[in-house]
């Protein structure tokens, strides 16, 4: 049961963060924008790059430690990321804002290949590392086995999901996201500026995917598909939790990364029930089985 605990519930629990993190910006992208992003795993791995390359330039570099310099990095990145995406909105998605939805979805595809072609041009196909080294395990009572970057992972999404209920239920912003993401002809109606409410959409939901990169690799390593390679997981979070609805989003995540794990646990006989290699298709098997039972999941979302 420790074991169960410690290689499975845990890291569940850290990858479900990471998916709930990149669950969220899916959700309020097609809550307010009305379209599948299917370039927000590729923006994902743009910021982790960006991330990388702003810890690797500041002059604190090998002076200051990797959280401090995390620190400073990450929020620089999700700036610049969130500039390249608003400047990808102008020039790819806006002109198709009043077209049907499957051109800006095809639009998605375009460019999620051409932001990954850009990351293998600028900083190679080779494997990279966020964190060089072992980091020791934390033991707790003697027998429960903790990674040090996991607890720092699983705190900071949680305050990041504390941030984006703040800013949805107690700003300006927010409830005008709101708003438009219940009807935008009302919201247009009412006085609501909705290309700012579009543009702090891009920002939040990129910023939520920076971090999930940047959490993604911390757990693993960096490569131009890692984004990609949990895109699956991250609609299939949205999705479960309710198309459209960030709270949904969050549970989904959890949901989502727990049954990965669990399905590598030997419940029969010693092996694992399912080859690693098959996570994914836990959360493929959770999607289909939610768009066939309750199309607008848990949280009643949005139905494509």
């Amino acid at each position: 049961m420790i074991d169960l605990l410690n290689f499975h519930i845990i890291p569940g629990l850290v990858l479900g963060s990471i998916y709930a993190l990149g669950a969220i910006g899916v959700s309020l992208v097609f809550g307010i924008l009305r379209f599948a992003n299917f370039a927000h795993g590729d923006t994902m791995t743009l910021g982790t790059y960006i991330t990388y390359t702003f810890i690797h330039l500041t002059p604190l570099y090998g002076i200051v430690a990797l959280p401090l310099a995390l620190l400073i990095a990450v929020p620089a990145a999700m700036i610049a990321t969130g500039l390249i995406v608003l400047i990808i909105d102008r020039l790819f998605y806006r002109p198709f804002r009043n077209s049907p939805v499957i051109i800006v979805v095809i639009a998605s595809f375009g460019m999620m290949l051409m932001i990954r072609s850009s990351i293998e041009m600028i900083w190679g196909p080779q494997l990279k590392a966020m964190i060089t080294g072992i980091q020791p395990p934390w033991f707790f009572f003697d027998t429960i086995r903790v990674l040090p970057k996991h607890v720092a992972i699983l705190i900071a999404a949680l305050v990041l999901m504390g941030i984006i209920h703040y800013l949805l239920s107690h700003t300006k912003i927010g409830k005008a996201m709101r708003a438009m993401a219940d009807s935008p002809d009302l919201a247009r109606v009412t006085g609501i500026d909705t290309e700012r409410v579009v543009k702090a959409t891009w920002m939040i939901g990129t910023a939520l995917a920076v971090a999930a990169g940047v959490f993604l690799a911390l757990d693993g390593q960096m490569k131009p598909l890692m984004g990609f390679s949990v895109l699956l997981a991250v609609f299939a979070s949205a999705i479960l939790g309710g198309i459209g609805r960030p709270y949904g989003a969050m549970a989904g995540g959890l949901v989502i990364g727990v049954a990965e794990e669990l399905s590598t646990y030997p419940w029969i006989g010693d092996g694992p029930l399912l080859s690693p290699g098959y996570k994914a298709g836990v959360s493929f098997a959770i999607m289909v089985a939610m768009l066939i039972w309750r199309p607008n999941g848990l949280f009643k979302g949005k139905v494509f």
